[in-house]
């Protein structure tokens, strides 16, 4: 019986959930600013709170990225986002000189590393051994140039004052004049407001003043604010005042467009007016470098990739499948994605719109589904485990119903996960004027009556398709897993519904009876669930506290 119907296209390959602890690393962090005598973090009993709310803001990811041994970089980047709160300082900016990188130049133009030399001369022992010691870049990403001397992991860390050497000499090797040449290394940050083509900007912005971006690290705070990290090069000289010159000078040039306003976008009302708008969040596709397949669907696959040095998710739509149809629902899709933005709606990076090639990219969610958490890894959520997933999966479904968006396919395999927040997204289109659709689409164990159907819907189908994502959460197990998906339809037409689960909180099991009621207008929105789970996910912690106190 194939069960691997709920594996949808939005998945990414699993990953253990929940072994990165944010609390010690936020301590490791604390102690080494006593340790090394920062003042504030000695006399300031505020300090701690307010180290704790940064790391809050942001994803777990920046929290992985943190080196212990530089924790100035967190004081840092604290300063500037604070700074970015001010729209007359948007966007803020940081730049210093981290390293020189040694590379070769010939008459030939022809470039190589160090390494690939005989070993012979300076930068060897005389047998052959290469003695200049190689970069090594974080998340075992590999870079195409030398350090010298050796560069550490290249996260947020502060390099300081080193020098490489200038040499000229010949090899046994070569018949040519070698010159070894230093690349001068400069770190950029960025903060300014939050939204989807902010990235596809600042990447414009530093190729306008001629630097290459090496990497970027890219985070995203739950207030709407960005924290952008570029490490780059082409300045040709390590003092920054030419640079800090140059880039506001670009800043000024790119007329306000970067210093941005929290300002909710209107989905609904500014997605045909936007697709005239000048397409900065087009995808150059030689700038995408592909992985490994993590997911397959019907018409499309995804992907996992880098996009400037930054892991990306890049959902493919497979050629042969392509169609009028199929074109209005990638047109569709990536005209929601530009618009929305939302800590539990996955983050659109770019697209390549054009035809045959159309591929849709979006942030990359390393936890994989939570189909995938649920029904190939084998876990069990405890009570507060599951309501955190169904409240941040309904954030995210009532973000985009209030945008008159409905998602269509709501489902755990088209919930994915980071290690702090389940995000969701699927074949979602806007509502038609009239408030309701008709053509059948998502997956049967999670369908709509009224869909299955051929009736007109609305966004009360995808509070049928939640009930069965609770009843999926609180059971561990896949819907109707005895029937093929073409009888659970037919069931779920009759009435059909899975069974009650046994020992379910009551509060929860009423819940999902509400939510998959036949009626459409008798489901609850999602405002109303988010509050009800909430109210219950609170609770349930006094109820812990209490027994825990005792």
């Amino acid at each position: 019986m194939d069960l691997t119907e709920g594996v949808g296209e939005s998945s990414s390959p699993p990953r253990s959930f929940g072994n990165f602890n944010n609390y010690d690393i936020r301590t490791d962090v604390f102690n080494r600013l006593v340790e090394i005598g920062y003042e504030e973090a000695i006399s300031n009993s505020d300090f701690r709170d307010n180290l704790d709310a940064h790391f809050n803001r942001l994803p777990a990811s920046y929290a992985l990225d943190v080196n212990v041994e530089r924790v100035e970089d967190v004081l840092l980047h604290q300063k500037l986002l604070e700074a970015a709160k001010d729209p007359e300082k948007r966007p803020v900016y940081h730049i210093r000189f981290l390293e020189n990188l040694c590379t070769r130049e010939d008459n030939n133009d022809d470039q190589q590393d160090i390494n690939s030399l005989s070993g012979q001369g300076p930068f060897g022992d005389g047998d052959g051994e290469k003695v200049v010691p190689s970069y090594k870049r974080s998340r075992d990403h590999p870079v195409d140039f030398e350090a010298c001397p050796k560069l550490e992991d290249l996260n947020l860390d502060v390099r300081k004052n080193s020098k490489c050497v200038y040499d000229r000499y010949l090899t046994q090797n070569f018949s040519k004049r070698q010159e070894i040449v230093q690349l001068p290394i400069h770190e950029v940050i960025f903060s300014t407001t939050d939204r989807p083509k902010l990235l596809s900007q600042l990447s414009a912005l530093l190729s306008d003043i001629e630097l290459n971006i090496r990497e970027a690290h890219v985070f995203s705070t739950t207030d709407g604010y960005s924290l952008d990290v570029f490490v780059v090069d082409g300045w040709p000289v390590e003092d920054t005042d030419g640079l800090y010159k140059a880039m506001e000078e670009a800043v000024s040039r790119s007329k306000g467009s970067l210093s941005g306003s929290l300002s909710s976008y209107s989905a609904i009302d500014d997605a045909s007016a936007t697709q005239s708008k000048s397409r900065d969040w087009e995808i150059d596709r030689r700038l995408l470098k592909i992985g490994e397949r993590i997911a397959s669907g019907s018409c499309g696959d995804l992907y996992h990739g880098v996009y400037l040095g930054q892991d990306v998710a890049v959902k493919f739509l497979r050629s042969e499948h392509l169609n009028d149809a199929m074109e209005d629902e990638f047109t569709q899709e990536v005209a929601i994605l530009r618009e929305v933005q939302h800590k539990n709606v996955v983050r659109f990076i770019g697209a390549c719109t054009r035809s045959p090639h159309l591929c849709i990219v979006t942030e990359y969610m390393p936890g994989g589904s939570l189909y995938d958490y649920l029904h190939k890894n084998r876990n069990v959520l405890t009570l507060t485990q599951l309501l955190k997933f169904a409240i941040d999966v309904c954030k995210g479904m009532d973000y985009l119903h209030q945008n008159h968006i409905i998602h269509r396919d709501l489902k755990t395999a088209n919930l994915l996960m980071d290690t702090d927040n389940v995000a969701d997204f699927g074949v979602a289109r806007f509502l038609n004027k009239g408030g309701v659709m008709t053509a059948e689409t998502g997956t049967y164990r999670w369908m709509a009556p009224e869909v299955i159907n051929h009736q007109p819907y609305d966004q009360k189908a995808d509070i049928f398709s939640f009930a069965i994502v609770l009843w999926e959460l609180v059971t561990a197990k896949v819907p109707y897993d005895t029937m093929t998906p073409l009888q659970a339809a037919l069931g779920v037409r009759q009435g059909l519904r899975p069974d009650l689960p046994e020992n379910a909180h009551p509060k929860l099991v009423d819940l999902m009876q509400r939510c998959w009621v036949a009626t459409p207008d008798k489901r609850p929105s999602f405002s109303e669930i988010t509050a009800q789970l909430e109210t219950l996910f609170e609770e349930v912690k006094e109820t812990a506290e209490a027994v825990n106190g005792n």
